[in-house]
């Protein structure tokens, strides 16, 4: 019989969808099932883009330029600048959702073998890319009782060797919600700058900043022209993770140059994704407005319920829409299974992510879960109390 690939056998399963079989499941016993497991926004689409693909009328469905419609490409660019990227049309290349970008910009920024430092925890697919581009991810710890603060300079040159070209962030960060400051992006800016290295940014998040704190982008900084790679996607900013349609961003015009080659050989974005997204920059910011709003509610009764909990701990995020917290559990990997196998509160129960699956480090996040707040906010307050209840009787429970 014939044997699947090494890379195949190490290729990390995904701690957001692992445990999807035993929620099909829980549906099928008759259960209500609380999705808190997976950014998925329900959030409405912009109408902008939505009547775009309405309106659409061609007789030849036909492929794209590898970077991306110009059309797109200029609207992009105008976005952007708007933010003070100062970019131009050929400072970007669309592609299929953030993931593809990410993939591109390792296999353009880095050799196998090569490592690049991210701190953690970290979105569960980077060490999946990681691992079809034989990237060595290196893990920084940060850590639950500062908010995941960014770990010092000094800490990520203790990891710095002659195989380290790069470090890669979320800002803000999925999974744990953290709004990296002006101090902390100027601190990777001096580190960038000093050991040659590439700076990852994943932006996916930018719109999502609350409590009126700043965002900060790489792209803003001097002096980094060469060193910063943007990842971005229409995905979380305009509700629309179905279009999969993403975009990588840098100055650096070599690395531009490489990353076309891998976009050539997949050929081409989609076609209708673009129209779309090119309809969706003229999205009113009144829309972003209200969205930042409602995330701001939702988080709030999300943070303040669970920290009412005897033995939990969550912290206030500045960004996104997730929050990781600590639970009194031996195992959030057995915890959320059984939550969704053995346990329900009314005939309900309630969907998370394991934290484990967001750390490179054995054993990390043993006792912690990421929920995504894009629920309205009376299922948040129903899958808090089914929560409240299933921690009291879980068999793990640690009693402190």
């Amino acid at each position: 019989m014939p044997k699947i690939s090494e890379k195949g056998k190490v290729m990390p399963a995904s701690p957001i969808r692992k445990l999807t079989p035993y929620a099909e499941q829980a549906k099928v016993d008759g259960k209500t099932v609380y999705h808190l497991n997976i950014g998925q926004p329900d959030i409405e689409t912009p109408e902008l883009m939505l009547d775009a693909v309405k309106d659409i009328d061609f007789k030849v469905w036909s492929y794209t330029s590898s970077e991306g419609t110009l059309t797109y490409r200029t609207k992009l660019a105008e976005y952007y600048n708007k933010l003070d990227y100062k970019l131009g049309t050929d400072d970007i290349i669309v592609t299929a959702g953030g993931s593809e970008a990410i993939i591109f910009a390792m296999m353009s920024c880095l050799n196998p073998g090569d490592e690049v430092i991210i701190p953690e925890p970290f979105y569960a697919n980077y060490n999946g890319f990681a691992c079809e581009c034989e990237v060595t991810v290196k893990p920084i710890l940060s850590v639950i009782e500062n908010g995941f603060a960014l770990p010092s300079i000094a800490e990520f040159e203790k990891l710095i060797c002659e195989k380290t070209k790069g470090i890669m962030i979320c800002n803000p960060n999925n999974p744990t919600g953290y709004l990296y400051s002006d101090e902390e992006m100027q601190g990777l800016r001096e580190l960038a700058l000093k050991h040659d290295l590439y700076i990852f940014c994943d932006e996916a998040y930018r719109e999502f900043c609350y409590d009126g704190q700043a965002f900060i982008s790489p792209m803003q900084l001097t002096g980094l022209d060469e060193n910063v790679i943007v990842i971005d996607t229409v995905s979380k900013r305009y509700s629309a993770c179905g279009a999969r349609l993403g975009c990588l961003i840098t100055k650096n015009k070599e690395v531009i140059a490489t990353a076309l080659k891998f976009a050539q050989a997949r050929l081409s974005p989609g076609m209708i994704e673009q129209i779309a997204a090119t309809a969706a920059i003229d999205t009113p910011d009144s829309y972003f407005e209200e969205v930042n709003k409602r995330y701001t509610k939702r988080r709030n009764t999300l943070v303040e319920a669970l920290n009412k909990m005897e033995g939990v701990f969550c912290p206030n995020p500045g960004g996104a829409f997730y929050v990781v917290a600590s639970l009194p559990i031996d195992d959030s990997d057995k915890f959320c299974q059984w939550m969704l196998e053995k346990f329900s509160h009314n005939n309900q129960t309630v969907m998370m992510a394991p934290a484990t699956g967001f750390y490179a480090t054995d054993g990390a996040g043993k006792n912690q879960v990421r929920m995504a707040y894009v629920l309205n906010r009376e299922d948040l307050k129903m899958a808090m109390l089914c929560l409240e209840e299933g921690l009291k009787a879980y068999p793990g429970r640690i009693v402190n």
